[in-house]
């Protein structure tokens, strides 16, 4: 399946990466931890999926997420929250 226009990708993106609205206090940092840690709990949704559909063991898996949540937690440091 080939998606030639761009209307067509991006709801193709909307449909694979969801974003939800930001209701918090608003600030450039906090809205950018947010689409850190929207992308952060997608990444753990697939890697959970793979882990139960077998194709990553628990190790594998637990070492995956391990890895995002020291990214996750070093950009809420970096963004100085």
């Amino acid at each position: 399946m080939t998606y030639s226009n761009s209307s067509n990708r991006r709801e193709l993106d909307n449909f694979l990466y969801p974003r939800s609205r930001y209701y918090g206090e608003f600030s450039p940092q906090q809205l950018t931890f947010n689409a850190n840690l929207q992308e952060f709990a997608q990444r753990v949704g697939y890697i959970s999926g793979l882990q139960t559909g077998g194709k990553l063991s628990p190790d594998e898996a637990y070492q995956q997420i391990k890895g995002l949540y020291k990214q996750l937690k070093a950009s809420k440091k970096g963004l100085g929250l």
